[in-house]
């Protein structure tokens, strides 16, 4: 027997996976109004909600580490998931949310009527926020401290706890899809979205699975 023949064949390395999870409703998300990094936005009760069904979802998977945004609905949201797991809820500001600069607080009723919001929907490689950072700045960070979470966990599960445009910002990414297609892409409130990194690249699982999310409350009449 030649000596290549005894030797026991390569294990294929496992990839890391990070589950992508949007923060839960809050009356800012209802009310359709850019809160960005406002402080003090909390979960509503539906948020809430939200969360408590993802954790439940989430309770059965093996998850070695927890990131999230400082701002208090994504904290909030990843710490409601925690309750499931013995571990540690890990603010990142590189996971925060965009700085919409002078938009901050604004209705999108209101921002639409602007030029620039046309910009950003439809040419988001080339548009920023006054006052605030670009779009390409915000991909580029984000990707970033993703990439770098990832090498730091490899073979592990990490959850990452942010928002929705930065979530958009990365599939498109790991995707290959050029960003000025990324308003296509769907994320919504407590979705989770699963990309495997393995040794040849990101591969997308699944985006925006909301089968956990309890129905929307009803309005009164």
């Amino acid at each position: 027997m030649s000596e290549d023949t005894e030797k026991e064949p390569k294990q294929e390395k496992k990839p890391t996976t990070v589950l992508f999870i949007r923060h839960g409703e809050n009356e800012w998300t209802k009310s359709n109004k850019l809160a960005g990094r406002t402080p003090g936005v909390y979960l509503n009760e539906q948020g809430r909600k939200q969360a408590e069904a993802l954790g439940e979802r989430l309770a059965k998977e093996k998850i070695d580490a927890l990131y999230t945004s400082p701002l208090e609905r994504t904290v909030e949201t990843a710490r409601i998931i925690a309750t499931h797991h013995n571990l540690e809820v890990k603010p990142h500001s590189g996971l925060l949310e965009v700085d919409y600069g002078e938009w901050t607080g604004e209705e999108i009723k209101k921002l639409t009527k602007e030029k620039s919001w046309s910009q950003i929907q439809f040419y988001p490689s080339g548009a920023g926020f006054p006052g605030g950072e670009t779009m390409y700045e915000m991909q580029a960070r984000f990707v970033k401290e993703v990439n770098a979470l990832v090498a730091q966990h490899p073979e592990q599960t990490i959850a990452i706890v942010g928002h929705a445009d930065l979530i958009k910002a990365a599939v498109a990414h790991y995707l290959g899809v050029h960003f000025d297609l990324f308003q296509r892409i769907v994320i919504s409130t407590a979705s989770l979205t699963t990309v495997n990194f393995t040794f040849m690249g990101p591969r997308v699982v699944c985006v925006n699975d909301t089968n956990h999310n309890p129905p929307p409350p009803q309005e009164e009449k």
